[in-house]
């Protein structure tokens, strides 16, 4: 996977950001909640492509806002994503043993501290937000709080996680499947994109073009999730990979064929880029992103 300079260091700088922030949120206290945050932090540190909290960044940097803020909001939405992993990994849900290459937190510590830890990393998300160390304007945080929980909650991730869980017992056309997964994962790279236009006190009606080029990369995030699930390499992957299809689930790919996934990842990369257009080079970090999306090997 080839990657821009610019996104390469964007990568990285975002990666070091985000740890030495839950670093600081989640310090081990000396006393009986020590391996609760020792799970979070395990969950939360050292992984992941942190594509969201880069998101935030790209899009706060449009209408030049404070990167601070913008930090504190990218941990936010990064807390989120990460309680998410935690409980889908759980028995109940995937029941996976691995993640980014590394043991699950349920397997590590255990399913009840599993739980937990998604909680409590669930409420640090709206406390960073709501901290007025997050932003000056009160209405500013209000509106990241209202925009993070209704991503977050039954009209989009949490709402596409049932969707999923359905779908093991359900034949879903390819309508159900685009809608389970613009909730699923398209909702938070959406929140992600939105909440840099909220720092960035861009008004709704004038965020169209921002939102159409988050659900274009969130559908095709999906598609390359499906192709690599097909033919991926777990190694790569960090993960067991082929459990859609054991499990009878309907992906794009098992809906389109292989060729005609890919094809339509590529147009919509090349349709969120042209969302873009009104834009100049300080735009390109997000069609980089966009690129990346397209090419990425795990």
């Amino acid at each position: 996977m080839s990657l821009s300079p610019a996104l390469e260091a964007a990568l990285a700088d975002t990666a070091r950001d985000v740890d030495a922030r839950f670093d600081v949120l989640l310090t081990v206290p000396d006393d009986p909640r020590a391996d609760l945050y020792r799970a979070m932090r395990h969950a939360a540190i050292d992984g992941g492509k942190r594509l969201r909290p880069l998101l935030v960044f790209a899009t706060a940097r449009l209408f030049n806002c404070d990167m601070n803020c913008a930090g504190r909001v990218a941990t936010a939405l990064e807390a989120i994503h990460v309680y998410s992993l935690i409980h889908d990994d759980l028995p109940a849900m995937d029941n996976d043993d691995m993640r980014r290459g590394r043991p699950t937190v349920h397997r590590k510590f255990d399913e009840a501290t599993a739980i937990l830890a998604g909680d409590c990393l669930h409420a640090l998300a709206f406390e960073v937000l709501a901290d007025p160390a997050t932003h000056a304007d009160p209405f500013v945080r209000a509106e990241l709080v209202l925009n993070l929980a209704h991503a977050a909650g039954p009209a989009g991730m949490a709402g596409g996680q049932m969707m999923d869980l359905e779908a093991e017992r359900a034949a879903f056309d390819l309508a159900t499947v685009t809608r389970l997964q613009a909730m699923k994962t398209g909702a938070l790279i959406l929140a992600a994109v939105e909440a840099g236009a909220i720092l960035g006190r861009v008004p709704p009606d004038g965020r169209t073009h921002l939102r159409g080029y988050a659900r274009d990369i969130g559908l095709a995030f999906q598609i390359v999730d499906d192709l690599l699930d097909v033919e991926g390499d777990e190694a790569l992957a960090g993960k067991k990979l082929r459990k859609d299809e054991g499990a009878g689930k309907e992906t794009f790919v098992s809906l389109l064929g292989v060729e005609p996934a890919r094809e339509r990842c590529r147009m919509l990369v090349d349709q969120a880029i042209a969302h873009l257009r009104s834009y100049g080079p300080e735009a390109d970090l997000l069609r980089d992103i966009a690129r990346f999306v397209l090419s990425r090997d795990h």
